[in-house]
């Protein structure tokens, strides 16, 4: 079975009980023996769709195998309505099928708990189960967070995946538009820095079909928002790319003025004031652009080499109907991981997320006990 974590023993089993978990001996003999270089930790893991239907428990786990040790577990935060006006009998079940808008469907939170209890304790081990659920727009969205975890303690690790500026996606949301400075999000990250919650953050570096030189129009605000919060633990999903939402381009001569994206990335990676967020690397979006050129896969390993400590691996596979589409986003990544250290291979596919979501459930239980429902 797939090691998920790296502590001896001893340690592993004084850390399991102040976790609450109950981590298999397998695994822990796993982790001594290393791992194949085709394994990983999923941190970006969606078990339902946009209309809220996906895959069991049990039938996910049954895909991970012994290849995947670890995932984060949730849904969507958005519902597609079906609108017979627009749609008539055909039922959309991705936001891109349909006119009709998207809402918050707050059950997701408690279909995702309840999947995570009706597992045995040696799976539930397996999965860090995350709050998706509320609206951050919403000044009471932070108070859905916290009614989650004192109505189910002992589960959730984390918030996320959520999203502010998302193409095509937050024009379609009902209500008022989520933003990267509305006072209910820093409520939001405020309050996951006091319970240890680990942030999942979609956030678009930049609108769709972007000019080359120009810089990234919501980069500066999420850069200021990521300052505001230095003791949230923040992981920014994909990176900022998107679909359609590409690598920021600039040309040879407006570099010094409007670097790349690589150099965006490296630029933050470097700034002390950043040093509390992390990036995944998930969607198969995303790996179309690492891996588009032999030029491309060079850049962006030197980058994970340079940095390991702050990427993440993480699928974004949305109810797999099975291990081909699910297994396919990792394999995209082969031209890259091929050409990592074994220290920035390990860490990029399991250890950064050892290290995060392992603090994050520490944290997260501690302050479960602190304030009881």
């Amino acid at each position: 079975m797939t090691p998920i974590l790296r502590l001896r023993p001893a340690v592993l089993l004084a850390s399991a009980a102040v976790v609450g978990l109950l981590i298999p001996s397998a695994l822990i003999a796993g982790r001594q023996a290393g791992a194949p270089a085709d394994t990983f930790h999923d941190s970006h893991f969606h078990l339902t769709n946009y209309v809220q239907q996906g895959i069991s428990g049990p039938a996910f786990l049954k895909i991970m195998g012994t290849r995947v040790g670890r995932s984060t577990l949730f849904g969507i935060p958005l519902q597609q309505q079906w609108s017979h006006a627009n749609s008539g009998d055909f039922a959309p079940t991705y936001y891109l099928q349909s006119d009709a808008p998207l809402y918050y469907y707050s059950f997701t939170d408690a279909y995702i708990a309840s999947v995570y209890r009706g597992l045995s304790t040696q799976d539930q081990a397996r999965f860090d189960p995350m709050i998706t659920g509320f609206n951050p727009a919403d000044m009471y969205g932070v108070d859905h967070i916290r009614r989650v975890l004192k109505v189910f303690p002992g589960v959730f690790t984390g918030i996320g995946e959520f999203s502010i500026h998302k193409e095509f996606v937050s024009a379609k949301v009902s209500g008022e538009t989520a933003s990267l400075t509305n006072p209910a999000l820093d409520r939001i990250l405020a309050f996951a820095a006091e319970a240890g919650l680990v942030v999942i953050l979609h956030n678009d570096i930049d609108m769709p079909f972007a000019k080359a030189d120009t810089e990234p129009v919501y980069l500066a605000q999420m850069k200021a928002l990521l300052k505001r919060h230095p003791k949230t633990a923040i992981i920014w999903a994909h990176m900022g790319l998107g679909r359609i939402v590409h690598p920021v381009i600039s040309s040879a001569g407006a570099a010094e003025r409007s670097p790349g994206q690589i150099g965006i990335v490296e630029a933050m990676l470097l700034d002390p004031a950043l040093r509390h967020v992390s990036f995944d690397i998930s969607w198969d979006e995303v790996a179309k652009y690492a891996v588009a050129s032999p030029e491309a896969i060079t850049r962006v390993a030197a980058v994970l080499n340079k940095y390991p400590d702050r990427f993440l691996f993480g699928t974004d596979t949305v109810a797999p109907a099975g291990p081909a589409p699910y297994y396919a986003v990792f394999d995209m990544w082969a031209p890259v991981w091929k050409l990592l250290t074994p220290d920035a291979s390990e860490k990029v596919r399991r250890g950064n997320y050892e290290r995060l979501f392992n603090e994050g459930r520490r944290r997260v239980r501690a302050w479960e006990k602190a304030n009881p429902q």
